[in-house]
């Protein structure tokens, strides 16, 4: 008997060792009647769990014809190591006597294996029964409400361990710690850490603490909390120095992290590969790359996470040379890229040094075209190298979309032009269920201020209100921007003012935004105050506020600014900005002035510089400077109507119809057709659109019997119509019929006849408002009391009681 028994030992604690298990097992069976079956039974049952040979054990458990509490619960726990619960549950109610332990080693496997809820289901049961749950199974829930933010039922899990005694429990109160940290109660979990009437020497709670406040985003007091930890003298392991290092990198401490680099040597986990993978990561964050290289050469082994820290480091600090060579190592050690890399490389394909294809064909070679964050990289990609119609056939293949792929798409489509198409895509969004977040809500509001919708504008703020978002500065700066571009100041106002940070894009936004909609001297007025704050002017700064000098004729204001970009605040002029000096002094008839800052340009004049020249010759009659700076049009922007207009209109007024007839010819063979004049409304939520003469619309006839009876009533008035806008070689009655219905003045009408009472009339224009329908304009915001508010391609001009805001100078 003794040697059958050392028999059973020996092979229950060798799963390598061949026998046949039914002959065995008969041999077994025969013997029931001893007293020792059952305890040989059971190490037999438990030598077959440790090799997990679990249908083998549950035919020995089936055959066992005695059973205590010991077979019963390791039969539970085999199924439940390996993830069969419903076996698991099928035993656990077939035990009649099952005890705390069954119960504990059940629940542990529901919430180890993702049946969160099931698991409480059970614990409410056996608490039902009277059976007393044991610290691990208090441990197991814990866990799984920090890992689900499960904060109700984690604080219900907290008020039993008070009332049961658990609360001097270090590792219940360890789970307590990291389940209110993990749910983004951090003050909660310091609070009952500093309540401890225990020990607090325990390592593994000092590291919850430590990870609690690097996961919250509190990089700083992860730090301080790690000193504290290091003054009582409790060592760190290899789970505390991961969590420190993450934090450093969160707040750029690369000196402290450094240190902590010391306290790793030191302490002998130099080697330990996730130590390692958290240290480049931090080295790469922080920019400090040739300490991050030397970490990871040291690795014994090649560890993918610790590649993919570095090349993200690598392309966040515009290194995407090294991306490149870091990517191609990776390729060549045969190392398994996963889909954490090729998202930072698809980044560097964008400036062109990897093959986009290339990359796009090794993603699909190696099965992670599917992978969400590598799909929405190549959406990313296609759409700001300007190839649409690859990222939109990424973006239908794939197979879930979440708001990160919608936006790669609305805002690809917006920064190739395609404005139309980026609204469009994100009402499609919306109709699909998905809901936006903070990057998509600017993105959507810069293309509404693009397109100056306003109505559409003030849906997506209204979206935005009832989305319960916190509001965040990029979408602020949207709104505002939003608002003064649609020529709602007020509203542009409130925004700000509410703000609680305003940087540089949000001053500049409201000095454009006064600049465009005629209030030049409000424009310097906050840029006063800009400064005054503190906020340092940029490049774009100086743009908006020489675009509001130029356009209010201040002068010597322009002059000023123009002379502190460089001397005052290092900002070397940009073709931008001469275009709007050379503006300034064009509108001012200060062309001499204008010529001599052309050629003096620090910078290649670019197409802007010479548009703004063309226009003050247009408008001062200077044919020859006019000509020279149409002709460098023909050559920057060959394809461009606009020069080609200009000067022809410079030819008719200036009675030379030969010269005119030469420029049209030459438009005509080199296929250049010009943009027509177009102006649009928009009322109850559908946009009408008017070209000149136009008699397409549904109520045409209502259109132009109330614009002749207009007409008619401001010239009653004193308006008379200004026949050198009218340039074609005509009589003067036709010349007056053309002007009368330029598609302006057509979109007033209809605005007259379907506007309610006392709401301005708001209309787009798609090119510069002439001077005869600017004039008509004011004529009739004085008879009929309207207020009408025009954008053309330039600015706002704000129609009221017979002036514009732009005080005629536009």
């Amino acid at each position: 008997m003794h040697k059958f028994n050392s028999k059973v030992m020996q092979i229950s604690y060798n799963p390598c060792h061949p026998f046949r298990l039914i002959p065995f097992l008969h041999c077994i069976y025969t013997s029931t009647t001893s007293h020792q079956s059952i305890y040989h039974s059971n190490q037999l049952l438990n030598g077959l769990s440790k090799s997990g040979r679990v249908d083998d054990a549950r035919k020995l458990f089936d055959k066992m014809l005695q059973r205590d509490e010991y077979t019963w619960n390791t039969m539970i726990s085999i199924y439940v190591n390996v993830g069969r619960l419903a076996e698991a549950r099928d035993i656990f109610y077939r035990f009649s006597g099952r005890s705390s332990i069954a119960w504990s080693s059940l629940i542990s496997g529901y919430c180890r294996f993702g049946y969160e809820s099931e698991a409480f289901d059970l614990f409410r049961c056996m608490r039902l029964e009277g059976q007393n749950p044991s610290q691990y199974t208090l441990g197991s829930l814990l866990r799984a409400c920090s890992a689900l933010g499960w904060i109700k039922s984690g604080t219900l899990i907290h008020g039993y361990v008070i009332k049961n005694g658990f609360k001097s429990n270090v590792y219940v109160v360890t789970g307590l710690v990291d389940m209110y940290a993990k749910c983004k109660y951090i003050s909660e979990a310091e609070f009952l850490f500093k309540g401890l009437s225990f020990d607090k020497g325990n390592h593994v709670l000092w590291t919850t603490m430590v990870t609690g406040y690097a996961q919250n985003g509190d990089g700083f007091k992860a730090i301080e909390f790690f000193r504290y930890m290091r003054r009582e003298g409790v060592d760190s392991n290899q789970f505390t120095f991961p969590s420190i290092v993450t934090a450093c990198s969160a707040v750029s401490a690369h000196c402290f992290g450094e240190q902590v680099h010391g306290c790793i040597i030191r302490s002998g986990f130099g080697c330990n590969v996730y130590v390692q993978s958290a240290l480049v990561d931090m080295y790469a964050k922080c920019g400090e790359f040739n300490s991050a290289k030397r970490v990871l050469e040291t690795m014994e082994e090649e560890d993918v996470v610790s590649w993919n820290s570095m090349i993200v480091g690598c392309a966040r600090h515009g290194f995407e040379d090294e991306v490149l060579v870091l990517f191609q190592k990776m390729h060549a050690r045969n190392m398994k890229i996963d889909e954490y890399t090729f998202p930072s490389v698809l980044n560097c394909c964008v400036i062109g040094l990897i093959d986009s294809k290339s990359v796009h064909c090794l993603i699909i070679k190696t099965g992670f075209e599917n992978y969400k964050p590598v799909s929405n990289a190549l959406v990313d990609m296609y759409a700001k190298t300007g190839k649409l119609s690859c990222a939109f056939s990424v973006f239908g293949r794939m197979l879930e979309k979440d708001v990160i792929s919608w936006t790669s798409l609305v805002t690809g489509y917006a920064q190739n032009g395609l404005h139309e198409e980026s609204l469009k895509t994100f009402c499609d969004m919306r109709i699909a269920g998905v809901g936006p977040d903070q990057f998509i809500f600017a993105s959507i509001l810069s293309v509404c201020a693009e397109l100056t919708v306003l109505e559409f504008g003030k849906q997506v703020h209204a979206d935005f209100i009832k989305s319960g978002l916190k509001s965040s500065l990029s979408v602020d700066n949207s709104l505002v921007t939003m608002y003064a571009k649609c020529g709602c100041l007020d509203h542009a106002d409130t925004i700000f003012i509410s703000m609680q940070v305003q940087d540089v894009i949000t001053w500049t936004a409201l000095i454009v935004g006064y600049a465009q909609n005629g209030k030049g001297r409000e424009s310097l007025r906050i840029y006063d105050a800009m400064v005054s704050c503190g906020t340092k002017p940029d490049y774009i700064t100086f743009i908006g506020l020489l675009f509001a000098c130029s356009h209010a004729g201040l002068m010597e204001d322009g002059h000023i600014y123009f002379q502190q970009m460089n001397k005052v605040y290092g900002i070397k002029p940009g073709p931008e900005h001469y275009a709007c000096m050379i503006d300034l002094f064009g509108r001012s008839g200060k062309l001499d002035k204008a010529r001599d800052l052309l050629d003096k340009m620090d910078v290649e004049p670019d197409a802007t510089v010479w548009k703004a020249l063309l226009a003050a010759c247009r408008v001062h009659g200077n044919l020859e400077l006019g000509e020279r700076a149409a002709t460098n049009l023909f050559h920057l922007e060959p394809k461009n109507a606009m020069p080609y207009v200009m000067l022809s209109n410079m030819y008719s007024a200036a009675h030379k119809w030969d010269e005119v007839a030469k420029v049209r010819k030459l438009m005509k063979s080199k296929g250049i057709v010009k943009e027509p004049g177009c102006s649009w409304i928009e009322i109850n939520g559908t946009v009408h659109t008017f070209i000149s003469e136009d008699r397409g619309h549904p109520r045409v006839a209502e259109i132009y019997s109330k614009l002749d009876g207009v007409i008619t009533r401001i010239k009653e008035a004193g308006y008379v119509p200004d026949m050198t806008f009218s340039l074609h070689d005509m009589d003067r009655e036709g010349k007056e019929a053309s002007l009368a219905y330029h598609s302006e003045k057509l979109a007033v009408a209809f605005g007259i006849l379907a506007s309610s009472p006392g709401v301005p009339i708001r209309i787009f224009k798609n090119l510069r408002v002439c001077g005869d329908c600017h004039s008509a304009m004011k004529y009739i915001s004085k008879v009929l009391n309207h207020h009408i508010i025009l954008r053309d391609s330039n600015c706002f001009h704000h129609f009221k009681g017979g002036e514009c805001s732009c005080g005629d100078y536009w």
